[in-house]
């Protein structure tokens, strides 16, 4: 009933799982199969509970209630997360955009000055230097503020 009243893609995922219980498949196949074409960490908790619920005689409907429960402030925390490393994402693109901002600044205010800078071999070396420590802080920020929940 599932299968025929949800749309594409759910539903035909779950028509799959109806037609293999059809057959003779058990529960615990057929769920399985559904878990592994569609890798998705929220579906594999919910075949497991499934399962576990078939297994154990318990009640289905307690076992998605706590389910969903779950998943709900699971989402809610992935969100937090989210909002609370938004200031290190901005920092991680401000940070290098300063150093450049600084430079054309400088050039601004003394004309010339990147002309004289890059001029010599030390002044080139300085100025790839500090691109690729941006460049590399930019890349160690996003690396860190990086959380999978």
């Amino acid at each position: 009933m599932a299968a025929e009243e949800m749309d594409a893609p759910a539903g035909e995922e779950l028509g799959k799982v109806a037609d293999r219980l059809a057959v003779g498949h058990s529960v615990d196949d057929a769920l399985g199969e559904l878990a592994d074409r569609l890798p998705s960490r929220e579906l594999v908790v919910l075949v497991t509970t499934l399962v576990l619920s078939n297994r154990a005689g318990g009640t289905v409907v307690s076992s998605l209630r706590n389910l969903t429960r779950t998943l709900e402030e699971r989402k809610e925390t992935r969100r937090e997360v989210r909002t609370q490393l938004s200031q290190v994402t901005v920092t991680a693109y401000v940070v290098p955009l300063m150093g450049l901002g600084t430079l054309l600044l400088t050039d601004r205010i003394a004309p010339g000055s990147i002309d004289r800078m890059t001029a010599s071999f030390l002044g080139q070396a300085a100025v790839v230097t500090a691109f690729v420590l941006y460049g590399l802080g930019f890349f160690v920020i996003r690396r860190l503020s990086r959380i999978d929940v």
